[in-house]
């Protein structure tokens, strides 16, 4: 009777991820009750440690009521969640990588994805402006716990630190923070893009020996210049066995809000045809515009809303998908 008890008391618990009981869910395995002291499987699989720690307060708080039980062990298991790395680089500063990393993670999220975003950029950490998140996460079981904006969690140095701190970090400093935010508490997160430094240096050698990433997306501008770097750091991927998802040609046209004029500042299409001589996917094209500007000042990406720009990035992500499924 008093497992039967104990089971009625956990079936009245709601599944933390929606969608009926603990019970119902099969997160509770092998529940005993021995000497006053019931005891249970509990399988946490897809939850971040507030959210596991919430969870057995209700279990323990829902054991008060059982009669004859004084007591409750709890034993967590949980099933390794398969997590793939998107990493997104550039050659060169100035091109606006952060941006479309960020505008990628909410896109992939609009999709459907379990998303998260690493700001691996140490030295000039921008994630935290452009989501919109700039508190301080929670440290839970030695890990960072991400917080969440547009659907996506986030982590970044630079919610860390004191805005505007000149990191002097040598590299293994630098490998050891990144480390750090790879490895926080990500829960059931499925693609973890990873917002690289400019280049091909430390942070980049580290990501790829420690943490192998699915695949890798390049951004550049249209000019000759930032496609000499760009090609630069879509070497260091090949010669390290990390699959070119493409190339995002960044910057590409603009439109004078005043006369409605179309101009190429940078170029256009240079980053198409190198796509094309290096055989790897051209994923697409972002225009350079005031209000996509405006909209990463403000921590509002333009994909977490609707219009043309919002459907640039949603179009980019859908074919990022569709090599990432290849790759």
């Amino acid at each position: 009777m008093n497992v039967e008890s104990i089971t009625a008391a956990l079936a009245r618990i709601p599944d933390p991820q929606g969608e009926g009981d603990i019970v119902g869910k099969g997160r509770v395995q092998a529940p005993r009750f021995n000497d006053g002291v019931a005891s249970l499987v509990l399988d946490v699989t897809g939850l971040g440690a507030e959210a596991r720690a919430a969870l057995e307060r209700r279990i323990r708080a829902a054991m008060v009521g059982v009669p004859g039980v004084s007591d409750v062990r709890i034993a967590m298991t949980a099933e390794k969640v398969e997590r793939r790395i998107i990493a997104v680089g550039s050659g060169k500063g100035g091109v606006g990588k952060s941006t479309i990393a960020a505008n990628l993670a909410v896109a992939l999220a609009r999709a459907g994805k379990k998303v998260g975003l690493v700001d691996a950029d140490i030295y000039g950490p921008s994630q935290p402006r452009i989501m919109g998140n700039e508190d301080r996460p929670e440290l839970a079981d030695k890990q960072i716990v991400p917080g969440e904006s547009w659907g996506v969690k986030l982590l970044s140095l630079g919610q860390l630190v004191d805005a505007g701190a000149a990191l002097a970090w040598r590299g293994p400093m630098a490998a050891s923070a990144l480390g750090q935010l790879i490895e926080g508490d990500w829960g059931d997160t499925e693609l973890l893009v990873v917002d690289l430094p400019p280049g091909t240096g430390d942070i980049q050698l580290s990501l790829i020996q420690k943490w192998k990433p699915a695949g890798a997306v390049i951004v550049s501008t249209p000019q000759d210049l930032a496609l000499i770097d760009a090609t630069r750091a879509i070497d260091l991927f090949r010669k390290m066995d990390v699959p070119l998802l493409g190339l995002i040609e960044n910057m590409a046209g603009y439109i004078c809000p005043h006369c409605g004029e179309e101009s190429d500042p940078f170029g256009m299409g240079g980053a198409e045809a190198a796509a094309k001589v290096m055989s790897i996917p051209f994923l697409g094209r972002v225009p350079l515009t005031l209000s996509i500007r405006r909209a990463s000042d403000a921590g509002a990406p333009p994909a977490a809303g609707t219009g043309e720009e919002a459907d640039i990035f949603h179009s980019l992500a859908k074919r990022l998908l569709e090599q990432l499924d290849r790759a």
